[in-house]
Parts: structure tokens; C-alpha cells; sequence
């Protein structure tokens, strides 16, 4: 179905976007009848997204706020190059009121909910008293933003340990931390409150209950902006290092177990999105307990990097709703009926056994080939994980009849990737790029992983997934590595502070990930 053309050129979408959700984005607006802009950055002046759109406009420097993160910037591209549409994919401007409404003003098509259900739904806590109208319930926790650590201590000998704190703002794991015992508390909210504030401008923090043998599902919706919705299905997201999903799948073997809790959980998904008229896609998460009690955690009112799994078992294309939605030709249709077993894991450049980011140039990418297998990928061969943006170089995600099925031919894909850094005209690599391929080949072989018992503490409490290789280098040898990069990056932000060198978020992460393998 082609988008309604209002002159004879084909309507054009911009994609605020980098990436592989760039490509993917692309992919669907192209077959669609759909022109494409892209915009990039100094760091992605060569990036596979950028060859693949109709057009390209540079819009600023490698830092996120020099380029993806500016409104302005993005907004004025789209007018350049005579755009209709905006698509934000997810990350950066994807969940900013201000930037639905600057698009608006500009006369441009946001492809995505209203400035308002981002309101009430993409902030945490306007998220838990809003969902709470329906009668969704949440985790335990401080009714708004704590303002000290006094306050939140106050909070967690109320619950009673553990408890977690959380940023009101963002997502992603960053300013989230786990607090075991009362002598803790004050020095992690004063850590997870600078690393919010680093990464989201916003160092509010609010307090959870912890959840004792937590399960992380999320309800895929999607809404027509009228108060009409539908649900397609849930994901089970709990294996995750460093609070990030590392392995999403459908369905979720938790409410395999508990039926009821499936259905409930459906219901109480749609009665939020009919409640806010939420338009497009979206997607509500929840912990599910040992026993099958679910507890609210937030929205996010965008597309999620896991949405491949969905489209596996639905066979509905989310991008091609979400355009055809914006372009007024999408109605709401049945549930789709939901077959088989999809698993996703995001291939990143890290390590494999502390999860710090490791980013570098790429001379070698083969990602695997087969029946009912994908690999979203932005990398070609002589590509670079860029140190600005997440180290993330693939999703890879398959299908199958059954899990067993799916998670076998899972094994077999992951067998098939190769990455390799550049190489001399003599055959020796240059650099030093590594990826948590083999911490993924040891997670499909797993027995929690296989058995799909994946609560949260998977990855902690088995010791030999992160174990490193004889050949490997020791954690002290990996903490002074990191130690003498936090150092050298400050210093030469330090000497040129005008060229933006280095990334807040990536220091963060090596110092947390730095202190964690020493014990901290």
C-alpha cells in the first residue's frame, strides 16, 4: 500500500536516526513508496545509513548533542530536503515532547504518539500515577523523585532491602542501581544520580522494592490515537548485563507457566494505551515475580530495539503500521495471531567478560545466512564501532516452530559471525577490537538459558559466562587498560575541548564497569 501523494513527487520521511535502526527504517519506508532522508554526523559521514537513503544531510558534529540530540538541526533538514514525515526510531529524540512539537510547528508529520501521551507516559513517575488511574499497579516504591539519599533511605527502611534506584528520566540501565544494604544507599544514589544527570541532563532519582526473582516481560501495543488499541503479544527481556537486555524473546517462558498472568497482563496494556489514546507503537514493561504477580515499570512510547522478535511471531511489519499510521491510511485491525518461537541477542563491541564498551574499527564483518534467521546490522567491511554512539554492531534474531527449535538455530547462527579489526599488508590486525560474541556463544549453550529459566540474576549468578579465556587479558590487567582510557580521553578533552573528543556515557560506563571488577 502506497503512502496518498499530495503533488507528484512521493512524500519523503526523514529518519532522526543512526544505524541499523536507520537501515531498517529505510527498508520499509522504500517499499512502501516512500523517499528517504537520512542525516548524519561527522563520526557517520560514511555509515551504511547514509548510502542507503534518497538524500543525506550532515547536521552537525560526532557528539549526540551536537547532531542527533539538536532539534533544530534535524527539524531544518527535513525542511531542506522538503520531508513530510519524521521518523525518530528509537534513542536520542525519540521519546522528546519538545521535539513532536517542533515538528509539528514546522509543519512536518511525527511519526509516533502526541507530545502529550510522551508526557504522561514517558516519565516514570507521571507514568506510575497515570497507569495507576486503570487500575495497573506498580512496584512499591516513593511516590515521586526523592531529593536526597536521607529521603530515599527513608523510602527503602519502609519497603525493606533490597531496593533500586532508578532515574526518572531516560532508560537503558543508565542511573539505575541495585542498594543491598542501608550503608550503601548514600554513595549509589549520589552515583546514579551524576551518571542521569551526565546522561539525560536530569539527575532526578526515585526508589523501587526490588523485586526477589525477577522476570522482565513487555507487552508489545500499538494504538490508533482515537482510544482504539490492540496488543501483539508479550517479550521476555531478562537477560541483561548492566540493567541492558542482552537476550529478548517471544513468547515468554514465564507466562508459560502462569497463563493467567498473560491475559491479565494484555488487558491491563490496553487499558493504559486506550486510557492515554496513545497513537503507533509502544510498549509497556513489567516485572513478573517467581509467583506470576506483575508489577508496572514504565512505558516507552516509541519503537523498541527488540521489535524483530514481535514481527517474527505476528508477521506484522511495525515500521510499515507506524508510517501508514502517520499518513492516515492505517486502520485498526484484529489481534494478529501469534506463531511459533523468536529469540533476539544484540551482538555488541565489548568485552566479554566486564561488558566495557569497546569500540574500534572494523575490517571484517560476516554475519550469518540461513532459513528464518535476521541480522539488522550498519556495518560493511573497513566499518567502525564509533566510541560517540552505542557499541552495538547487531541484532541478530531467528524464528522456529518451537523455543528448542528457535534456540538452536540460534546456536548454529552465532557459530557462523565473524569479526575481525583491520589487517596489515603482512597479515597482522591492527587494533584491538573486541565484541561479546563469545560471551553469546556460552549464553545459547547455557542450561538457564535453554530451560528458559531467564530471571534477571542469570548473568551474575553464573560465573563461567563472563569467565575469560586462558588467552585472555586478567581483570587487573583490564582495569588498568580502562583506568589509562578514562585518563587519556579526559586529558585530550581537556587540551581540545572545541573537537568534543571522548564520551561521557562510554567513561561512565568503564569507571562503573572499573569499580564492579574490583569489588566495588
Amino acid at each position: 500500500m502506497a503512502p496518498n501523494k499530495t503533488s507528484s513527487e512521493k512524500p519523503s520521511v526523514l529518519i532522526a536516526n543512526r544505524g541499523e535502526i536507520a537501515i531498517r527504517i529505510a527498508r520499509t519506508a522504500k517499499r512502501l513508496g516512500f523517499g528517504t532522508v537520512a542525516v548524519y554526523s561527522d563520526a557517520d559521514r560514511f555509515s551504511e545509513h547514509v548510502r542507503i537513503c534518497d538524500q543525506a544531510v550532515y547536521i552537525g558534529g560526532s557528539e549526540p548533542k551536537q547532531s542527533y540530540l539538536d532539534a533544530e538541526k534535524v527539524v531544518a533538514a527535513a525542511k531542506k530536503t522538503g520531508a513530510r514525515f519524521v521518523h525518530p526510531g528509537f534513542g536520542f529524540l525519540s521519546e522528546r515532547p519538545h521535539f513532536v512539537e517542533a515538528c509539528e510547528k514546522a509543519g512536518l508529520i511525527f511519526v509516533g504518539p502526541t507530545a502529550e501521551s510522551m508526557r504522561l507516559m514517558g516519565d516514570k513517575i507521571t507514568a506510575r500515577n497515570t497507569v495507576a488511574q486503570v487500575d495497573v499497579s506498580g512496584v512499591p516504591g516513593s511516590p515521586g523523585a526523592v531529593k536526597s539519599a536521607e529521603e530515599a533511605a527513608q523510602f527503602a527502611d519502609q519497603f525493606g532491602y533490597p531496593v533500586l534506584l532508578k532515574a526518572t528520566a531516560g532508560g537503558g540501565g543508565k542511573g539505575m542501581r541495585r542498594v543491598d544494604h542501608a550503608s550503601d544507599l548514600k554513595a549509589a544514589f549520589e552515583g546514579a544520580s551524576r551518571e542521569a544527570l551526565s546522561a539525560f541532563g536530569d539527575g532526578s532519582m526515585y526508589l523501587e522494592k526490588f523485586i526477589l526473582e525477577p522476570h522482565h516481560v513487555e507487552i508489545q501495543v500499538f494504538g490508533d490515537g482515537k482510544g482504539g488499541a490492540i496488543h501483539l503479544g508479550e517479550r521476555e527481556c531478562s537477560i541483561q548485563r548492566r540493567h541492558q537486555k542482552v537476550w529478548e524473546e517471544s513468547p515468554a517462558p514465564i507466562l508459560n507457566k502462569y497463563p493467567k498472568t498473560r491475559e491479565a497482563m494484555f488487558e491491563a496494556a490496553l487499558r493504559v494505551v486506550r486510557h492515554v489514546k496513545y497513537a503507533g507503537a509502544g510498549t509497556l514493561e513489567f516485572i513478573v515475580d517467581g509467583k506470576g504477580n506483575f508489577y508496572f515499570l514504565e512505558m516507552n512510547t516509541r519503537l523498541q530495539v527488540e521489535h524483530p522478535v514481535t514481527e517474527w511471531v505476528t508477521g506484522v511489519d511495525l515500521v510499515a503500521w507506524q508510517l501508514l499510521l502517520a499518513a492516515g491510511q492505517w486502520k485498526l485491525p484484529e489481534i494478529p495471531k501469534r506463531q511459533g518461537s523468536s529469540i533476539e541477542v544484540r551482538f555488541y563491541a565489548e568485552d566479554p567478560h566486564h561488558f566495557l564498551p569497546a569500540p574500534g574499527k572494523l575490517g571484517l564483518i560476516q554475519m550469518p545466512q540461513g532459513p528464518f534467521l535476521r541480522s539488522d546490522a550498519a556495518f560493511t567491511e573497513r566499518g567502525e564501532v564509533s566510541r560517540f554512539y552505542d557499541p552495538m554492531i547487531a541484532k541478530i534474531s531467528v524464528w522456529g516452530a518451537d523455543r528448542d527449535e528457535a534456540v538452536s538455530r540460534l546456536r548454529v547462527a552465532l557459530d557462523e559471525v565473524r569479526v575481525e579489526p583491520p589487517k596489515t599488508l603482512e597479515g597482522e590486525r591492527q587494533g584491538s577490537l573486541k565484541t561479546n560474541l563469545s560471551f553469546l556463544k556460552r549464553l545459547v549453550r547455557q542450561s538457564r538459558a535453554i530451560s528458559g529459566d531467564t530471571t534477571t540474576d542469570l548473568i551474575a549468578a553464573d560465573p563461567s559466562l563472563t569467565a575469560p579465556e586462558s588467552s585472555d587479558v586478567s581483570l587487573s590487567a583490564a582495569i588498568a587498560l580502562s583506568l589509562f582510557q578514562i585518563t587519556a580521553e579526559s586529558e585530550t578533552q581537556s587540551a581540545a575541548p572545541a573537537q568534543g573528543v571522548g564520551s561521557t556515557w562510554l567513561k561512565v560506563s568503564r569507571e562503573e564497569g572499573v569499580l564492579r571488577g574490583a569489588g566495588r
